[in-house]
């Protein structure tokens, strides 16, 4: 067979050691559907585009390289915009690969024709097109580290059908691995005196930086300078929150005793994340004169230092290079103050209860004692996530597949691509009703693909956020809330999965017990008044 366009971006991806590639297929990108036949990246069929998006975000965050999704134009391209989304909410890298008319068709509103640029431009860090074909090793190599580098994030790659198929002499290029920013010296020693003048200090940890070398390194600094450590909204796996040193996260639902303990702080060392609007609760957690005296902002992202705050020291580093820094810098203790903050932490994991029906804070327990701590929890978006983030301890990274962008519709799809990528690992899928049935339908993917996750539906048949809500600013009178939903049991049943129904909370564990390695679906069902751990809406219809 001639080599064409095609067969270089499906061995470009190749040569980047992408495994994986998700996708609805289409016809706009033919070519290379045939080309990646022949290169050893596998093709993950998706039932929804936006499923597809899904999955290769969580790809990338389990495997620290670019996830790649296809999707073809228009229609297929729209579908695919929540997964961008989320991508770049959450500084993950992905590859978004789109077929598109030809380019003697560009401009003529032809066949589902959409203008990709205005569409992905202002959630995408690149919108690129490959027209020549001897430039297409060039382009693509650029658009995966566009996606790896700096602050990462969602490149679109527009595939032209009529380009796909022409010859290429191109050569392929793997990305070149770009350094990350190590602290200046002047900064790394800024850092070390606000840690030896400090007397109530506290690490927060967040960001898209994760691995095994990061995760020791941040428990070597903690231990180093006993530090109580916190992590920001969904970034739970960057420490282990069964150390003595964990307090806690800090995002929506947050122990107000642990946010009273961070404005107590006379240091605030923030190493990774944006200091986003869940993580500072609201832009709430402290004001612009405290943030001048007590916080240090350590980001791989020199657009979010000052960005709401101006620190005392803005640092534009990595969060790798940075707790590697610290390590090497004289050992301090904190330890009565240490204690104090940490062990807020045991308090607030304690189950609380539920008037009637199943109680989600003994179910989250009851799975977090039955399985091991490389057990991959996956979640979307609703307050049924509450239960999830208050009770279960991540022991280990890259554990945790949570959205930070808040999109409903992720746990399923992020779980399933966990389940593909590591079928060693048991994986767990918490949804609510209405986030579950956002993509039930990849329900069919984990049959096709063989795989053995758990689903966990907690049902309360209604939006449970917006309800909160709808209590909270307009109380008596909720509206487009309740949901009438199928028999969750019996629609996993009829795609082949093993499903029950579970009714009274301490028919949770024998359930758990009766499938345990297939892939199954326990249907719980929650009473619409337990709306958060501890919290039941008012009375009314």
């Amino acid at each position: 067979m001639p080599r064409t366009t095609a067969t270089v971006i499906a061995e470009s991806l190749a040569a980047a050691g992408i495994s994986h590639a998700f996708a609805v297929p289409g016809e706009s990108y033919l070519p290379l559907l045939d080309a990646l036949l022949d290169v050893p990246v596998r093709l993950v069929t998706c039932r929804h585009e936006a499923a597809a998006a899904n999955m290769a975000e969580a790809a990338a965050k389990l495997t620290g390289k670019p996830g790649v999704a296809l999707v073809t134009r228009g229609p297929g391209a729209a579908h695919a915009a929540i997964g961008l989304h989320t991508a770049q909410q959450d500084s993950t890298p992905l590859l978004l690969l789109i077929g598109q008319v030809g380019d003697d068709m560009v401009g003529r509103e032809a066949f589902q024709e959409v203008d990709c640029s205005q569409l992905f431009g202002g959630i995408a860090k690149r919108v690129l097109t490959i027209r020549s074909p001897d430039r297409a090793g060039e382009q693509m190599a650029s658009a995966l580290a566009c996606a790896a580098s700096g602050r990462p994030g969602p490149v679109v790659v527009v595939l032209p059908e009529d380009a796909l198929a022409r010859p290429s002499s191109s050569p392929v290029h793997a990305p070149s691995p770009v350094a990350a920013p190590a602290p200046a010296p002047a900064a790394l020693d800024a850092l070390a005196g606000s840690l030896a003048a400090a007397r109530r200090p506290i690490l927060m940890l967040g960001g898209p930086e994760a691995g095994d070398d990061l995760w020791r390194s941040a428990h070597a600094v903690a231990e180093r300078f006993e530090l109580p450590v916190v992590t920001s909204w969904r970034r739970k796996d960057r420490f282990d929150n069964g150390h003595r040193l964990y307090a806690g996260e800090l995002g929506l639902g947050a122990n107000p005793a642990l946010v009273e303990a961070v404005r107590s702080a006379d240091l605030l060392l923030a190493i990774g994340p944006r200091l986003s609007e869940n993580a500072t609760q609201g832009y709430r957690l402290f004001d612009p004169g405290w943030a001048a005296r007590h916080l240090v902002h350590v980001c791989i992202d020199p657009g979010a230092l000052g960005r709401t705050f101006q620190p005392r020291l803005a640092i534009h580093a990595s969060a790798r290079a940075t707790l590697a820094a610290l390590e090497t810098l004289p050992a301090q203790a904190h330890p009565g103050w240490a204690e104090e903050v940490a062990g807020l932490h045991a308090a607030w994991i304690r189950p609380t209860t539920v008037a009637s029906g199943v109680n989600p804070a003994a179910v989250i327990r009851t799975l977090s004692a039955s399985l091991p701590p490389d057990t991959i929890f996956a979640n979307g978006a609703g307050n049924f996530a509450a239960w999830l983030h208050r009770f279960h301890c991540h022991r280990l990274p890259r554990t945790q597949l949570a959205p930070t962008s808040g999109a409903m519709g992720y746990g399923v799809p992020a779980g399933i691509a966990a389940s593909i990528l590591h079928p060693d690992h048991p994986v767990v899928i918490v949804a609510g009703d209405g986030d579950f049935l956002m993509a039930a339908g990849e329900l069919a993917t984990v049959v096709h693909e063989g795989r053995h996750p758990l689903f966990v539906i907690l049902d309360n048949g209604q939006y449970g956020t917006i309800r909160m809500h709808q209590a909270r600013d307009f109380p008596g009178r909720p509206v487009g809330t309740r949901l009438t939903n199928p028999d969750f049991a019996a629609l996993a049943r009829s795609f082949g999965l093993w499903a029950e129904t579970v009714e009274a909370t301490e028919a949770f564990a024998p359930a758990l017990e009766r499938c345990r390695g297939k892939a199954a679906l326990l249907h719980c069902r929650v009473d619409p008044a337990e709306i958060a751990p501890g919290r039941r809406l008012e009375a009314g219809p």
